[in-house]
């Protein structure tokens, strides 16, 4: 998942916000219990399984964290389930109402949710901004959308006719991953309650703070209680939600293992379920492309939240005749990133989430140094002050000399790790960008307009950018072809994966029967 909206205003808004204090005292939102049921912070009711919370740019505890157990999971899903059928009778519009005076609620808090979102991921705090605002659009966007979720009409032959109507789904539950854990929480909430469902969530264990913060909004804007939850915990936690027999449905992001063990337990009752995966995209850039365009729209693609997003396109094809220009400019650029302080305005490479996800970024830029490919800059860890010593900063990495066997060219890695690949005619390098078992997303860099079009006619993933990557508007759909995932998120597609279709025949005349 990604940062949405209006790319360069908020862009500049988000960075032009005033510094932080990056200590953690007076957060109500950590000092607090992190389950929410029925509108109220709750403790799990065994507390005998936790995990730790820690910041992850100076690996400082934030909370010790109860893990919800079956009781705790039950009892959610029995709040969700007694109050859906409330707000199924509820209008669209009036859901609606709730959905935007939400949007206006997160707006006036974006500074303290950029807080606990930069202390959860690690990620710099502009970033952290931009993220929320267009978290904030989303519910917005949907809270527009609610009143036109509708049925047809249609007429039939000797006036009959029928007509269809598009009901909820009914308790709908989601797992987050740790990369955009307020977009999680926001890009499945918010259609499944436009929609007359009621949702039950349990953010990663990595980033539990934001999504209850979530739900005391939407209560604050009018939301019934019991109509969002959040459980927290680790893996059992969501094997016990998507296992759970009074849910209809599980929205998941995450990788393509969890996924799959998901979609299995999903298939025992027949859950619908909405899947977004992982990725390992394709970068395409021509000779005839904007060469600083270029390089920027591949650093969007690869470094952003230290280069852990699932559609990131780590993959980049250069055309030869421009490969070493482009080489030499992307490595200067990359260079003068900064790492340090998240909370800092001028950093531009947080904290990794994780001692593991650290450790396994860098044993992919080992392997490809092994396989033959040369580190240009970057791919080492890194202490920007003393203070962080106890935190994962990883530099971000540039790899040339790439081939497409290699395992990093292959695996998702999710670190800020970029492979240079040259090519040299465009049927090739279609053949190599498609040549992988995702299919979430794809970009090129072109000024051929007929190039452009026929190109992305034949890029097999869900998501395409041409010339910039990684933008997404509020209401544009994102999901993937093949193992990227199942179904769309964002935009008015994402209203067909929590309705399902009633159809109503209706007979004008009198009844003909053969019998």
């Amino acid at each position: 998942m990604l940062p949405q909206g209006r790319m360069n205003v908020m862009w500049r808004l988000a960075r032009s916000c005033s510094t932080i204090s990056s200590r953690v005292a007076g957060f109500p939102a950590i000092s607090q219990p992190l389950n929410y049921l029925a509108g109220a912070r709750v403790e799990p009711s065994d507390s005998s399984a936790q995990f730790n919370l820690q910041y992850p740019a100076t690996g400082e505890v934030l909370k010790t964290v109860g893990c919800s157990g079956s009781d705790d999971v039950h009892r959610a899903v029995s709040k969700a389930r007694q109050a859906q059928t409330g707000w199924a009778r509820m209008s669209g519009f009036q859901r609606g109402q709730v959905l935007k005076r939400a949007a206006d609620i997160v707006r006036s808090r974006m500074e303290e949710l950029a807080q606990l979102e930069t202390l959860d991921t690690g990620k710099p705090i502009w970033e952290a901004r931009f993220d929320i605002q267009g978290c904030a659009d989303t519910i917005e966007y949907y809270g527009g959308l609610a009143s036109t979720v509708t049925g047809d009409f249609l007429p039939l032959s000797d006036g009959n006719f029928s007509y269809t109507i598009r009901e909820p789904l009914g308790v709908v539950g989601g797992i987050g991953a740790w990369n955009y854990p307020f977009q999680m929480a926001s890009w499945k909430s918010s259609p499944a309650l436009a929609c007359g469902n009621t949702f039950v969530f349990k953010p990663s264990q990595f980033t539990p703070l934001t999504a209850v913060v979530l739900g005391e909004i939407y209560k604050e804007a009018g939301l019934p209680d019991g109509c969002y939850n959040i459980i927290q915990g680790e893996a059992e936690t969501g094997q016990l939600l998507c296992n759970h027999p009074d849910v209809d449905k599980m929205s998941f992001t995450g990788s393509v293992p969890v996924g799959s063990k998901i979609m299995e337990a999903c298939a025992k009752d027949i859950k619908h379920v909405t899947l977004e995966l992982g990725g390992k995209s394709p970068l395409i850039v021509f000779a005839d492309s904007h060469m600083d365009n270029a390089v920027g729209g591949a650093m969007l693609a690869n470094f952003l939240t230290q280069g852990q997003v699932c559609s990131n396109g780590t993959r980049v094809f250069v055309q030869r005749s421009i490969h070493d220009e482009f080489l030499e400019k992307l490595v200067s650029r990359t260079k003068k990133m900064k790492i340090g302080d998240p909370f800092a305005e001028d950093t531009t490479v947080g904290a990794t989430i994780s001692r593991q996800q650290a450790d396994k970024v860098l044993h992919y830029v080992q392997a490809a140094r092994h396989e033959g490919a040369k580190v240009e800059c970057g791919g080492e860890e890194v202490t920007p002050e003393p203070r962080f010593a106890g935190g994962q900063f990883l530099s971000p990495c540039v790899l040339s000399g790439c081939q497409d066997n290699m395992q990093v060219v292959r695996d998702e890695v999710f670190g800020s790790i970029l492979s240079l690949l040259v090519f040299d005619e465009e049927e090739e390098v279609l053949a190599r960008a498609n040549d992988t078992e995702f299919g979430l997303a794809g970009g090129l860099f072109t000024n051929d307009l007929k190039r452009a079009h026929r190109v992305i006619s034949k890029l097999k993933a869900g998501s395409l950018y041409l010339n910039n990557y990684n933008i997404y508007p509020v209401g544009v759909p994102f999901g993937g072809y093949k193992k990227s995932g199942i179904g769309r998120e964002n935009g008015p597609e994402a209203i067909e994966y929590y309705t399902q279709v009633k159809s109503v025949y209706v007979e004008m005349n009198d009844v003909e029967a053969p019998f």
